[in-house]
């Protein structure tokens, strides 16, 4: 069933819409979806090589383009929006916790957020909860954003094909120890 998946997602990573369902993907993530734009960005660099850093382009600027809605979910609607957001990660100590760095931190936290696998939805809206400087927070996501999908993309463009061997070799491992990391990194967020 895994590899069935696995081949599919590679069959719609070169379909022509692909680019744009990474981007809502993308963007998405950045403000309130739980799924890391990853699962679509990594096959379709591998399908797509000479693409890829085109493929990282658009990746990075959805996923700043969403910081800022999450950012706005923070600063204007967090009652409503973001605070349901933070409830259902159960980082509601953690949240209060941010707050506090904010003040002193607050584009060091951002660009580390957005480099790591940690769910960087909870750090946009946080900024805007804040009220850290939209271009304070602006420059940091587009920092580290694009510096995470960069790296993957160059990655994947360098070593394409002993990659995509490797992966497709051990495709139920690796989607272990991505989900390992996933749920590790909510776990660590929770008792931070």
């Amino acid at each position: 069933m895994l590899q069935k998946l696995y081949d599919r997602t590679l069959e719609l990573s070169d379909h022509p819409k692909a680019i744009w369902i990474l981007a809502l993907l993308s963007f998405a993530e950045s403000s309130f979806f739980p799924i890391p734009p990853d699962v679509l960005l990594l096959p379709m660099v591998l399908t797509a090589p000479t693409k890829a850093f085109r493929i990282a382009f658009v990746c990075s600027a959805a996923s700043v383009l969403g910081g800022i809605f999450g950012y706005i979910i923070g600063a204007y609607f967090f009652d409503v929006v973001g605070q349901p957001i933070v409830d259902f990660y159960s980082l509601q100590h953690q949240f209060e916790q941010f707050k506090v760095l904010y003040n002193d931190h607050g584009a060091i936290i951002v660009a580390v957020a957005g480099f790591s696998p940690i769910p960087y939805k909870v750090f946009t809206i946080a900024s805007g909860v804040t009220g850290l400087d939209i271009s304070t927070f602006i420059t940091a996501s587009a920092l580290s954003r694009s510096a995470r999908f960069f790296l993957v993309a160059a990655l994947l463009w360098k070593f394409g094909e002993p990659i995509r061997g490797f992966v497709e070799k051990h495709l139920a491992k690796l989607t272990l120890l991505f989900c390992v990391l996933l749920v590790g990194s909510f776990i660590i967020l929770k008792y931070l």
